[in-house]
């Protein structure tokens, strides 16, 4: 069985999935990162994109959308990567950090925000590389 990160939105509508039937992106990277998942499963397989940089990528996006940055799938930043051997072990240790708050409910929000605004490496920084475009993209906020 492959599991696959999907995003709530179906033909235009969004959708109210049950909190039980997805995983969101801090619990995959911490069921990953615990050895209680495989990192290959998550992702998009009938692209061969998958792995621990894939989870990796949507948790940054979740912490990102926490912090009211809601970007695109294929948009890239800072630390995102798109090879697992490019993740150093500091960077996995930043985002255990990072999954733990993304999960933490209301208590872990002012953390959240906190390190969003102080680490260079998971802040959006107007600019990404828009991987469907394959060109950088300049980001408009409201």
């Amino acid at each position: 069985m492959t599991t696959i990160i999907i995003w709530s939105v179906f033909f235009g509508k969004s959708l109210d999935v049950p909190r039980d039937e997805f995983i969101i992106a801090g619990d995959a990277w911490q069921m990953c990162r615990s050895g209680r998942a495989d990192p290959a499963k998550f992702g998009l397989s009938f692209v061969n994109l998958q792995g621990l940089w894939f989870v990796a990528g949507n948790l940054i996006r979740d912490l990102a959308a926490l912090n009211k940055i809601e970007m695109l799938p294929w948009d890239v930043w800072g630390m995102m990567t798109m090879d697992d051997a490019q993740i150093t072990d500091d960077q996995k240790k930043f985002l255990d950090r990072v999954a733990a708050l993304t999960i933490g409910g209301d208590e872990a929000f002012a953390q959240v925000r906190k390190i969003y605004e102080s680490e260079e490496r998971v802040r959006m920084p107007g600019v990404v590389f828009n991987a469907m475009r394959q060109a950088p993209e300049k980001v408009a906020l409201a």
